[in-house]
């Protein structure tokens, strides 16, 4: 999303943090972009949202103190989700947790009520999305949800475009599989 013309470029905000040490311009630079960062994350940790803006803090964190490190040849968006790509990678190489499940409740019970179609579907997608391997749900979600070209996700994972396809063609077929075991 392109900033409105009154509002300053991301280039221009980067250099306002480099040069003066302009904490406001960086912090426009986070406004700007942390929703985008954000919903990466959540879709990453399946739908995990304490985890994601945990793993988004740390990205920001990461990328103030890496600001120097940008070197404008990708959209600044692309380097935010390469270093929350990583931070996701970093976290997730320690942790196996099982998806959490949706609360069972007793069928006649005053708590029990009939969830949408649509809220079960996005709930199978969610579990499916966290049994794939962390690199090709990076690899789906960026490509799909996020709509970066497969060059541009493969730049974020930092693997050669192949790769990216590969990764995105495994993750298709093992979600249509999982979706098809779901009753």
């Amino acid at each position: 999303m392109a900033p409105p013309p009154e509002s300053p470029s991301d280039a221009e905000l980067i250099s306002r943090v480099l040069v003066r040490d302009d904490r406001r311009a960086f912090g426009e630079l986070v406004a700007r972009h942390q929703s985008s960062v954000r919903a990466l994350l959540r879709r990453l940790t399946g739908g995990d949202l304490a985890q994601a803006d945990d793993l988004a803090q740390e990205t920001f964190l990461r990328a103030y103190r890496g600001l120097r490190g940008y070197r404008g040849g990708a959209k600044f968006s692309s380097w935010l989700y390469r270093i929350a790509c990583n931070v996701f990678f970093s976290r997730d190489r320690g942790s196996r947790e099982a998806p959490v499940e949706p609360p069972v409740l007793e069928a006649g019970s005053s708590e029990a009520v009939a969830l949408p179609d649509e809220l079960l579907a996005r709930y199978d997608l969610e579990r499916a999305l966290a049994l794939l391997k962390p690199r090709e749900r990076a690899a789906l979600v960026l490509t799909y949800a996020n709509e970066l070209t497969h060059e541009e996700a493969a730049v974020v994972l930092d693997c050669p475009v192949g790769t990216l396809k590969t990764h995105v063609a495994r993750a298709k077929e093992k979600l249509r599989r999982q979706l098809e075991e779901v009753p």
